[in-house]
């Protein structure tokens, strides 16, 4: 495929997205490597126009960034973008509560059903040990909760934001797991879960800020 025809194939950018993604949020890629086009495009099997796009994207979401004359990297967060990460984080979900609580529940429908699913979707690959699986159900349990606001800027803002924090979030859990047990990350959303479902913001708000995500970051 030329490189025009391939800048609208946007299912093979969704593809290199998707897939170098993967790599940067399982580890395969490492903060700070390269990213050489060539060796990518061999890979992939893809020509350089939709690589370059899906480079632009993963850049505008956090996660590779370019360098005057030294091409393309994956993005090393240091401690204070980290702590920076997860502030805003607590911003986000705090004024995605005030503005979401008390939940409508006179429609039938479960407000909490996408937060709960995703929480599932934690445990299943925790239990049969896929860690990007659950690393990516923990960023979308976070997502949910924020789109409760049914603010879709907010949403948009958060975003990347959270894909960002997937590998120091991911880090927290294993840490906590190593200290507190196996399951205690989970109980921790499960208590989470559980302050959403009292409907009431003043126990929404003291469970998100005792949810305490990059705790266990400090005594790595």
């Amino acid at each position: 495929m030329a490189d025009s025809e391939a800048l609208y194939a946007p299912s093979l950018v969704e593809m290199t997205t998707r897939r170098l993604r993967a790599e940067i949020l399982s580890g395969e890629l490492a903060p700070g490597q390269r990213l050489v086009e060539e060796q990518i495009g061999q890979r992939f099997a893809i020509s350089r126009a939709p690589l370059r796009e899906a480079l632009r994207l993963l850049a505008n979401e956090g996660l590779v960034e370019h360098l005057p004359r030294r091409g393309v990297r994956v993005t090393e967060l240091s401690m204070q973008d980290v702590d920076e990460l997860f502030g805003l984080r607590a911003v986000l979900e705090e004024y995605a509560a005030r503005q979401a609580f008390p939940l409508r529940t006179d429609d039938g429908a479960d407000p909490l059903a996408e937060v709960a699913a995703q929480l599932a979707q934690m445990k299943r690959a925790d239990a049969v040990g896929d860690m990007l699986g659950k690393d990516d159900a923990h960023r979308a349990f976070h997502t949910a909760v924020v789109a409760l606001a049914g603010n879709h800027q907010l949403d948009l803002a958060m975003e990347p934001i959270l894909v960002q924090l997937q590998r120091p979030m991911a880090a927290n859990l294993r840490r906590e797991a190593a200290l507190l047990g196996p399951q205690a990350g989970i109980e921790r959303h499960e208590r989470l879960l559980a302050a959403l479902e009292t409907n009431e913001l003043d126990l929404v708000l003291a469970a998100l800020e005792q949810h305490g995500s990059r705790r266990f970051l400090a005594l790595a």
